[in-house]
């Protein structure tokens, strides 16, 4: 059964090929609505964590392509405390095609598609983000045309969507600086693991400095100091990220033309400006869009993928019977 946890889990074509399906998804949607694909398929969403984004933007693609969307929230299901997260994964997968999970540890997620009998798609974890990450590459295949050549620089903390970053620069050769105070830099192991699914050729750098990691970069990435689950930090990070903050006078190191993204929400006026998040270079607004377009893609290939396993499945069933 493929999945959809990881960046890393997918080569750098077949991550291509799903960013090419969600640009024709996007142009079709914008032309004319999209064909219903997924017609009769239903979507069970589990969430431990909020989200606008992750649930409006799936429940939307759903519908986009003909199928529907069911919302299953903290308590209904209580993952690993009112019921084990192999237990659901198999109830749930009888009753849906597909499953995404926003969950807060990762084991949970690799849980969940270890017993699935049907495809899951990693919505974050503590860990990753890998359908941000399939946002933004989106978003920076649609600005620039390309991504041989580019560099980009994330500044603030090196959380999940960092990890997620890493892994799209490794497949496409996008050089990657990460500005960060010590202590919030990236783990060691997530770069060596970048590093190794890039097969040496990423050209990765970790810095305290948030001008030489901007210095002609053409993409400015910045995330908040504080995410969910870490509230009780928040006075902490304020006190040391302040440097990192995304503002005019840092966005003139970068290159002229570069673009600021931020996966969102945004806490304005600590990570990032109000002048920068609304200017003219910002992609903020279309960068969220795309989650949209990219996790249709994902939905669609995925689904794809199980219908040629299960009408195999169905044919080798028929054929066995017929043998006996």
């Amino acid at each position: 059964m493929k999945h959809f946890l990881d960046l890393a889990d997918w080569t750098a074509d077949d991550v291509y090929k799903l960013l090419r399906l969600a640009l024709k998804l996007k142009d079709e949607w914008l032309e004319d609505g999209n064909k219903p694909v997924l017609k009769n398929k239903a979507l069970g969403m589990v969430f431990q964590k909020p989200s606008l984004r992750t649930r409006v933007s799936f429940e939307m693609a759903m519908q986009h392509v003909g199928g529907h969307a069911l919302y299953l929230s903290p308590q209904e299901i209580g993952l690993g405390k009112r019921e084990s997260t192999a237990d659901v994964a198999r109830v749930l997968g009888g009753y849906v095609d597909i499953i995404m999970a926003r969950t807060f540890a990762h084991q949970h997620i690799l849980d969940m598609a270890r017993w699935s009998p049907v495809p899951v798609i990693n919505g974050l974890s503590d860990y990753n983000h890998p359908c941000q990450g399939m946002a933004d590459l989106l978003t920076i295949l649609e600005e620039f045309g390309q991504f041989d050549g580019l560099h980009m620089a994330y500044l603030g903390d090196s959380n999940n969507v960092t990890t997620s970053l890493l892994m799209g620069a490794a497949h496409f050769n996008i050089k990657m600086t990460v500005a960060a105070p010590e202590g919030y830099q990236p783990a060691q192991d997530v770069i060596d693991k970048a590093r190794q699914l890039g097969r040496g050729k990423l050209d990765v750098a970790v810095t305290t400095d948030p001008v030489a990691a901007v210095e002609g970069a053409h993409i400015i990435y910045t995330d908040t100091w504080t995410s969910m689950g870490q509230e009780e930090e928040a006075d902490k990070r304020r006190a040391v990220f302040p440097p990192y903050q995304v503002n005019a006078d840092l966005l003139g190191h970068a290159d002229k033309d570069a673009i600021v993204m931020h996966c969102l929400p945004a806490h304005r006026g600590e990570e990032i400006t109000d002048d920068v998040a609304d200017g003219p270079q910002s992609r903020l607004f279309p960068q969220a869009e795309n989650r949209l377009h990219a996790q249709k893609a994902i939905l669609v290939h995925l689904m794809a993928e199980a219908a040629v396993k299960d009408k195999k499945r169905k044919k080798d069933k028929k054929n066995k019977k017929k043998n006996k």
